[in-house]
């Protein structure tokens, strides 16, 4: 294992959640893509995109259990990269395959990118709140009758309960909600996610 490369990987994780607390105690989160979210993330990416060039991708072998993981989250942020985040899968799938770490990781990438590139989720790892009642549900699954069976298969627990549905929102925040949604939806085709 080499320690150091499993201490920087750690580091950038931690560097990338501190930057999400802090906005979302400034409650800039929420909404669209926060410019400063984006620029770690970025960062963040193009760093792990040099470790791959140099180590390989940084399993629980390279990195330890935590390193490992703190490489995937990195990578599951890698949202403004559609080539990294696919390519990304791609070792995930692989060492997973091979037991160098757990499946789960490669389903909550598969997901993230079914969603981006507009297409139902398998596994049911990614949720958004309703523009409607404002309450979380998941975003549209592959199999929704397979569903825990197939999280079964990479280590997931049953999906969490859907709430019913709740009182509307307001008419005003329902119009903001949608003018979020549009503006990812628009960002998704400008960063090669999904056709215009």
């Amino acid at each position: 294992m080499n320690e150091a490369l499993r201490a920087e990987l750690i580091r950038m994780k931690d560097y990338d959640l501190e930057v999400r607390q802090r906005l979302l105690d400034e409650g800039k989160l929420g909404g669209f893509y926060v410019p400063e979210m984006e620029a770690v993330h970025r960062q963040n990416s193009a760093r792990l995109r040099e470790i791959i060039a140099e180590h390989g991708w940084p399993h629980e072998e390279i990195a330890g259990e935590d390193g490992a993981k703190a490489a995937w989250l990195i990578a599951q942020h890698a949202i403004g990269e559609p080539d990294f985040q696919r390519q990304s899968l791609q070792y995930l799938q692989r060492y997973a395959a091979e037991g160098k770490l757990p499946a789960w990781q490669a389903a909550y990438i598969e997901d993230r990118i079914a969603i981006q590139e507009g297409r139902p989720q398998r596994y049911g790892t990614q949720w958004i709140d309703d523009i409607r009642d404002g309450l979380t549900r998941p975003l549209p699954l592959e199999d929704p009758e397979r569903v825990n069976e197939l999280r079964a298969s990479v280590g997931l627990g049953p999906l969490h309960p859907i709430p019913p549905p709740g009182p509307d929102l307001p008419e005003e925040m329902q119009k903001q909600e949608q003018a979020n949604r549009d503006a990812w939806e628009a960002w998704f085709v400008r960063v090669g996610w999904r056709k215009g």
